[in-house]
């Protein structure tokens, strides 16, 4: 089971194993990719300095390699969404404030492999071959022109004591 952490006996000085990994994602569409809720739905996350506009906006799994099986997940809890730079011919529009949070066409979004709730708690997973899948959108609540280019899959290498991540493409769902 990979849900350890939620044991009785797991203490908050027990030590975990995260996998965690940067975040880019594009807007390859036409329109403007914007938050679901209102603006005064956002919440102000004093850890970060900034608002999030969204709950629940990417889902990460680990899948066992040959059986496709999950063995590890996690999420990133909230969002921010801004323009963090842009491809030639496009201008930046959006920043992560109270006003103005969005994700304009030809514009992406980072997120840093250090940023908190951006992981997944492999503790129990053992050493091996395995797939991370990242999706974004996954509840579809923002509309999108394309959602088949919403999923990433990379191969994942894990020794035990480090990860080596390569190969990774867009796929379907």
């Amino acid at each position: 089971s990979f849900r350890s952490a939620y044991r009785p006996t797991v203490r908050d000085i027990d030590y975990r194993v995260l996998l965690r990994f940067p975040q880019k994602v594009r807007n390859m569409g036409t329109t403007d990719f914007l938050p679901v809720k209102p603006r005064h739905q956002w919440e102000w996350h004093s850890c970060h300095q900034h608002y999030h506009s969204m709950d629940a906006f990417s889902h990460y799994d680990l899948l066992d390699i040959n059986t496709g099986l999950k063995v590890a997940e996690g999420h990133k809890a909230s969002f921010c969404l801004e323009d963090t730079g842009c491809d030639p011919g496009f201008h930046r529009r959006y920043a992560c404030t109270a006003h103005t949070q969005g994700l304009s066409p030809g514009c992406h979004d980072t997120y840093a492999a250090n940023i908190d709730c951006q992981w997944i708690d492999i503790t129990d997973v053992p050493p091996g071959n395995y797939i991370l899948k990242v999706t974004v959108n996954p509840d579809f609540l923002v509309p999108e022109s394309d959602f088949s280019n919403n999923v990433v899959r990379c191969e994942v290498i894990y020794t035990g004591v480090y990860i080596q991540t390569r190969n990774c493409v867009l796929t379907g769902m």
